[in-house]
């Protein structure tokens, strides 16, 4: 039985690795690593920032900012309006008056709303602000933990989300 020397030796059977060829050549398997694409085997290039899911993300994420916004001022209403809604924690590092910290969430509400508005009216100053906003927004439900702590963690991972769509997402460039 003899085989044929053009061809370099492919993958045993059962799927292990096996020797690959030489001289540089692309295994014939495909290369998930260097970016080749799915014809050749490979995963493929990852997704640009202008590709259907970052656009999509950005969508999604002015929409977040904008409902997260109305929930803040909601929320810093409540606060503001009386100091017993949410439960009194003594033993904390970041103790804040209700009252105070209601005044914080109404502000950053509001500006969040502008914000969410921009990024869906595709305003490049939005993103940015987006980001800091989102930033901020996870210092500030980091310090309000204690006070209502399931919710803190959802916002927690809902900014995470905001800041993602925001800094992947490249708009496509305006023709010249």
């Amino acid at each position: 039985m003899s085989q044929d020397s053009s061809r370099p030796p492919g993958p045993p059977p059962g799927g292990g690795t096996g020797s690959q060829p030489s001289g540089g050549d692309m295994p014939l398997w495909g290369d998930q690593w260097s970016g080749a694409g799915p014809a050749a085997g490979g995963m493929g290039p990852p997704p640009s920032g202008s590709s259907g899911w970052a656009a999509g993300g950005v969508t999604f994420a002015g929409v977040l900012l904008l409902v997260n916004g109305g929930l803040n001022i909601l929320q810093g209403i409540s606060a503001i309006a009386k100091d017993d809604v949410y439960a009194r924690v003594n033993d904390y590092v970041y103790r804040i008056n209700l009252t105070g910290w209601g005044w914080i969430l109404l502000i950053l509400g509001a500006v969040a709303v502008v914000t969410g508005w921009g990024i869906l009216k595709d305003a490049g100053w939005a993103r940015v602000t987006g980001i800091v906003l989102a930033s901020l927004s996870m210092l500030f439900q980091f310090m309000f933990l204690p006070y209502a702590p399931i919710w803190s963690v959802v916002l927690l991972a809902i900014d995470v989300f905001v800041i993602w769509a925001l800094a992947t997402y490249r708009p496509a460039a305006p023709p010249r």
